[in-house]
Formats: C-alpha cells, structure tokens, sequence
C-alpha cells in the first residue's frame, strides 16, 4: 500500500497552501515507489483498442504523434520518444490503488491516473494542461521544468500537439523515484527523460462552463424535459418590431432560470453526468452470472473491489431517499439502505464485515448481485 507525503502538511493544509494557487516540488513523496506497471506491460497494453494511448517523438527537431492501438515498436529508436497511456487506473488494479492517497478530492474530480515510458529525450513538450495534476517518478529520471502562470503564446507543434513558446522556470529539477510534483491548472511545464523512464500523473478534471451548459441542454433533449413554450400573453403592440424589449429579454432569462431553479432536475443531472466515466471501463467480457447466495457464500471469504475508474455518487438529500448514481445511470433503493449507498460510493473495497447490516436485505443483496454482474465490482480472481 502507497503513503503519500504532501510535503509534511495536512491534506487541508497541502490544500489550503497549494491546491489551484501554486505548483511545489516533493522530494520523497513516496517512498520506496516501485512501478505499478512495468514498461513492457504498458506497451501491451497500448496495443489493445481500447486503451487510448500515443506515441510522442522527435524527429531532427521536429514533433510527430501517434495515436494506438499499435502493433508494434520496431521503428522507434533508443532515444527521444514516449509512450503514454490515459485511464490506466481503469486497466490495472495496481495502478488503480495508487488512487487511494489522492482520494482527499471528492470522486466526480478524480480524473484518472495517466501512464507514461519515455526513453532518454523524451517527452510531449512544453504545453499547458486545464487540469490539476500530480505528476510522480517512478523508475528512472526526468528533468522538469515549471514555469509561472503568465499568459504564454501556443503553438502548434504538429495537428495533435498543442505547445507554448518557452517560459522561465520557477521549478527546474531532476525527479528521481518517489519525487512527486503538484501542478495546478495554467502554469506550463516539460518532462524531459534523462534515462529509461516511467511517470504516473494523478489527474483531476474540471469541466468548462460551456461544456456543462451543454451537457445540460443534452439531458434536458434526452429526457424530453423544457419542452413547454415560453408564453406572453401580456404582449403590447409595438410601432418598433425590430427592437427586443427588456419585458422580452426578463421573459426569456425568467425561463432559463426556472430551468436551473429545479433542484431535483440539476440533481438528477450532476449525477449522471458527473459520474459517467471519462475512459472506457475494463468491464469482463462474458461474466459468468453470480446468484446472491454465490455472492454472498465468496464475500466470505474476500472483500469485493470496485472497478478501476468506476464513478460512484451521492448527493446530501437524494442519499436519503436511497438514490445512488453509477456511471451515468440512476439507482434508487429503500431509504432504509441509505447508509449501505454511502459506503458503496465512499470505499474502493467492501468487506462482509463492513457490509454485513444490510446483507440480509433482499433488495441490497439483489444490487450488489446486479452490480457484480455487471462487473461493476468484482472479486479477485483466486488459483
């Protein structure tokens, strides 16, 4: 199990001090970090469609990407390229509980954890990423540069890379094993490989105003809700038809917000969006079917595991009516079992001592048998 070091602070003080006003350097964050994932795994499993991954060179100066699945390797040199591999948190449990020290953020603002190898010289160059970032070493060096959150002219270094013109460093290191760095939203930044190396970034995502007013449009379309008119039956004749009135304009804003001011809607929104996942679940093919005395006979004997990536929500007054929110898709249950959904959405891991309050509740045991069969949550496969 990992133990983080948010450089001798409280996570409330790392928070307080760091998080979205300032990037920092933590010498020995982890320590004694061995490599989740081994470079040969990830390249396989960069060969899988599924997983969205990229290849990142330079050529004589100049930047070339590819994006996966790949076949093979056999064009890439020793040097200056960099394999990379989002949501690899979603493929292998060992890289998935690396998430279990960066669970100080809520669920719906973890991202993912995303997977880099790069060979000496490589990186992705100096670019700016919208998103809270926890960037650690793993096997080898890289030399990283941070810069101040100053406005900086993008460049485009090929259709698939977005850069930035040079900045002057505020951080410039080498990261050795267990060295983590915290990057917030804005402030630009490189890796660039000194040897064979691995790095595992820890990222949480925001979500742009528009792409949440959009979303919301989407359900409101889906669910075929809004659909009454906006009426004026008050209308006063007019000798300027090409001008809109301010009675008009508070007419419509009055409609938009009696759109937004419906709690239960917003709610019912937040959660299937929020908790829809961002990369494709590595959920098993051909599940073999569990009854719930199976379930319950196997639960005995090891905990269950919640899916890597797998988005699991609440919210303070749906949770006690027994609404429970899994990858895009509303559950509601007995108000009774409210306290099992919290534990549900809170733990990565589920004993039966933990679950045993409510196992004798048919309609719990019937969820965590659908849930299950689902490959939502899944037992450790044994010898």
């Amino acid at each position: 199990m990992y133990s983080v070091n948010l450089n001798n602070l409280t996570r409330q003080q790392f928070l307080d001090e760091y998080w979205q006003k300032k990037p920092v350097l933590i010498r020995g964050a982890l320590n004694d970090f061995d490599d989740p994932i081994t470079p040969d795994e990830l390249a396989g499993l960069a060969m899988e469609p599924s997983a969205e991954s990229r290849l990142v060179s330079q050529t004589d100066g100049e930047w070339n990407a590819e994006h996966g699945p790949f076949e093979n390797y056999d064009h890439l040199g020793e040097e200056n390229w960099s394999l990379l591999i989002q949501g690899v948190d979603h493929w292998d449990e060992n890289v998935d509980a690396l998430l279990k020290e960066f669970r100080f953020m809520p669920n719906w603002r973890i991202d993912d954890v995303m997977v880099s190898f790069a060979t000496p010289g490589g990186g992705v160059g100096p670019h700016v990423d919208n998103y809270d970032v926890f960037i650690i070493q793993g096997s080898g060096k890289r030399h990283w540069q941070v810069g101040s959150n100053e406005a900086l002219t993008e460049v485009v270094a090929n259709e698939a890379l977005l850069h930035v013109e040079a900045f002057e460093p505020i951080i410039d290191a080498h990261l050795n094993p267990g060295d983590m760095l915290y990057i917030p939203p804005g402030f630009p930044h490189q890796g660039v490989a000194i040897e064979p190396s691995m790095s595992f970034s820890v990222g949480y995502r925001t979500i742009a105003k528009s792409h949440l007013f959009s979303g919301f449009a989407d359900y409101l379309i889906d669910n075929q809700l809004g659909k009454d008119m906006v009426v004026d039956p008050r209308r006063q004749a007019t000798t300027t038809p090409g001008l809109v009135v301010q009675d008009d304009i508070s007419n419509l804003t009055t409609s938009l917000q009696d759109i937004l001011n419906d709690e239960q809607r917003l709610t019912d929104f937040y959660g299937k969006h929020l908790s829809a996942a961002k990369h494709e679940l590595a959920i098993e093919e051909d599940i073999e079917p569990f009854s719930a005395d199976e379930m319950l006979d196997i639960l005995q004997e090891q905990p269950l595991n919640r899916l890597g990536g797998l988005r699991c929500l609440y919210f303070p007054q749906e949770w006690a009516k027994g609404w429970l929110y899994v990858d895009g898709e509303k559950y509601a249950v007995s108000p009774t079992l409210h306290n099992a959904i919290a534990l549900l959405a809170d733990e990565t891991a589920l004993s039966h001592t933990q679950l045993a309050p409510w196992l004798e509740h048919d309609e719990f045991k019937m969820l965590m048998t659908q849930f299950v069969n689902q490959g939502f949550w899944y037992f450790l496969p044994t010898e």
